[in-house]
């Protein structure tokens, strides 16, 4: 594929994926601007919430400033007129990392992948500028240069993950090819860093489909909290399609603290709280309809949870050994010790970046203190998913294990003395 094309396609990626995120934060927006005020409301005001409110859902901490005349209509007192919010939804910065992956992969297999991945990161950057430029809102307020680099370095990362995990596996006639074949070189101990890798996106993948299950099972069991709480509130139809969509936004945020309670740490819910299998310490929460999914006490039986991590640690482990087999590499015990830690390591980084993008503020006050704590979680998600994979990985070979791979020795002996009995 010509470089141009490759260049163009690209950076249409880029724009694709920024004009989704945008409609997605606009689209509704709008018809509540439209229901809420009708054609004569001040139209100027919709751009720039929509674009700062798509700057927070990639990850962009904002600073909320009520004007006086809110206060005094709503009987807020002063002290609560500014605080910050920082825990964003995060469905809207997954999807501009996977649709940032699935471009960077695209550019990998035209065999440029550098030219399409420079292409749209520029591509996307020059759109968070000029977001970051044109939407200025009085009332939510960011520092320029992070609604800058952060929406941008979310897309950078997906293009790259893409563009060098297809480069990897199928090559690029470049730079990449080079380390691969230095790495070819080390021998018993050449598969530790793919093997790792793949291992604790498996880890992980499997840590989010249990916490999946969790809040899935939260839901049946205490949905009619949830349901209490709308009625509290009191909001119409609009007022509750509104909420209902910011909750499905939020579903990512949700599934990272539901795992960090699978693994021990849990969260909190405002200073001095706290929700783990080890027990629930809350104050007076906020009346969030999603909130009332959380337990209002723990038993000694929810220790148990931990065991799902050392499980997902396992299963890696299984599918890392079974390639390893499939193979005939890294038969040693040390090679396969640096793999089951390399999975580890892998999963606790993951661990501790998901939790640093799904903790922070909510609000005033106590609720400046939200989500999981990064160094907990990704200590316990290391230590969890390190038992787990090096159970499988280190155990003994079993008989059927050795006898498939004196088999599969066996048939290649008589294909190669077939095949040189037929050429002589």
């Amino acid at each position: 594929m010509q470089r141009l094309i490759v260049v163009l396609l690209a950076a249409l990626d880029a724009a694709i994926a920024a004009a989704v995120g945008l409609a997605t934060v606009l689209a509704p927006l709008t018809l509540l601007w439209v229901l809420a005020f009708g054609l004569s409301a001040d139209w100027g005001s919709l751009w720039p919430v929509s674009g700062t409110l798509w700057q927070f859902a990639h990850g962009v901490p904002i600073e909320v400033v009520l004007p006086d005349t809110l206060l005094s209509n709503l009987a807020i007192s002063k002290e609560a007129a500014q605080f910050g919010l920082s825990v964003p939804p995060l469905a809207i910065l997954v999807f501009t990392l996977l649709f940032g992956a699935r471009s960077g992969r695209r550019a990998a297999v035209a065999g440029t992948w550098y030219t399409g991945v420079a292409s749209g990161a520029v591509t996307f950057t020059l759109i968070t500028v000029l977001v970051a430029l044109t939407a200025q809102a009085d009332i939510l307020r960011t520092t320029l240069w992070t609604a800058v680099v952060v929406p941008a370095s979310v897309y950078l990362f997906g293009l790259l993950a893409g563009a060098v995990a297809y480069a990897w596996a199928e090559g690029d006639s470049g730079p990449i090819d080079r380390i691969h074949d230095v790495v070819d070189g080390w021998g018993e101990w050449t598969p530790v860093p793919t093997e790792a890798v793949r291992g604790a996106a498996i880890a992980m993948a499997a840590m989010m489909g249990a916490a999946a299950v969790g809040v899935a099972a939260m839901t049946l069991l205490r949905g009619g909290e949830v349901v209490a709480l709308f009625e509290r509130l009191g909001v119409d139809a609009l007022g509750a399609t509104m909420l209902t969509l910011a909750h499905l936004l939020y579903l990512p945020t949700l599934l990272i603290w539901g795992a960090s309670w699978l693994a021990g740490p849990g969260f909190a819910l405002g200073t001095g709280t706290a929700v783990s299998p080890a027990g629930t310490e809350l104050g007076v929460v906020p009346g969030i309809p999603v909130l009332g999914l959380i337990p209002e006490d723990s038993t000694m039986w929810m220790l148990v949870s931990v065991l799902v991590p050392i499980a997902c640690g396992a299963l890696a482990g299984w599918m890392v050994r079974s390639r390893l087999v499939w193979e005939r590499t890294a038969n040693g015990y040390a090679p396969r010790a640096a793999i089951a830690v390399g999975i580890a390591a892998l999963s606790a980084g993951a661990a501790a970046i998901a939790a640093t993008l799904a903790a922070g503020s909510i609000g005033p006050g106590r609720l400046s203190q939200v989500g999981p704590v990064a160094g907990p979680l990704a200590l316990a998600v290391g230590i969890e998913v390190l038992i787990g994979s090096a159970i499988l990985l280190l155990a003994p070979r079993h008989r059927d294990e050795l006898a498939e791979e004196r088999t599969d020795r066996w048939r290649e002996e008589m294909a190669e003395w077939e095949g040189a009995s037929g050429t002589d």
